[in-house]
């Protein structure tokens, strides 16, 4: 796996009183999801907002970083964000290859998967920059990465698009 050099400016502080208290969401957040989990089946989260700029790589990648704690959960984290990707730059990942390279028929879905040092958390960056976004996340290789990937994980948490610029959180849900 390539090394990751994390950013510290995406990623949430967890010193003094402020940090406390937003691990603390983060880890009410993870909890309420394996409580609705264990009503039904879910191991899917798609993390969208409204409009840029509302934090939407931030909760997925603090969410994230909540579950992993945990030594026995897993982890795929996809940066489905083809339009405007940000989720490697918190890695500190490489962008490519990538969602849209796999989705585009280049690259098998194990070579768009990175893993951490932790080995809890497995990645998947956006890849190449592409000019049809939309259509790409509709296609049949979406949900045929999501259906071979999702049993080998715990979690599968995806980082859209916001919703309602374009339609490509919809179609991802």
């Amino acid at each position: 796996h390539p090394e990751w050099k994390s950013d510290s400016a995406l990623r949430m502080s967890l010193a003094g009183d402020s940090g406390r208290v937003v691990g603390e969401r983060f880890r009410t957040l993870r909890s309420r999801l394996y409580q609705i989990a264990g009503t039904r089946a879910l191991r899917r989260v798609l993390i969208t907002s409204s409009l840029p700029a509302e934090g939407k790589t931030f909760v997925a990648t603090n969410l994230v970083r909540s579950i992993i704690r945990q030594a026995d959960r897993r982890v795929l984290l996809i940066d489905a964000d083809l339009r405007a990707p940000h989720l490697h730059e918190a890695l500190g990942a490489p962008s490519s290859p990538g969602l849209s390279d796999y989705l585009l028929g280049q690259v098998t879905e194990l070579a768009v998967v990175q893993n951490s040092a932790a080995n809890n958390l497995c990645f998947i960056p956006c890849g190449s920059r592409v000019q049809n976004p939309s259509e790409l996340l509709l296609s049949d290789r979406m949900k045929l990465l999501l259906d071979r990937l999702t049993p080998a994980f715990d979690w599968v948490i995806l980082d859209s698009p916001p919703a309602l610029p374009v339609h490509d959180a919809s179609s991802l849900a």
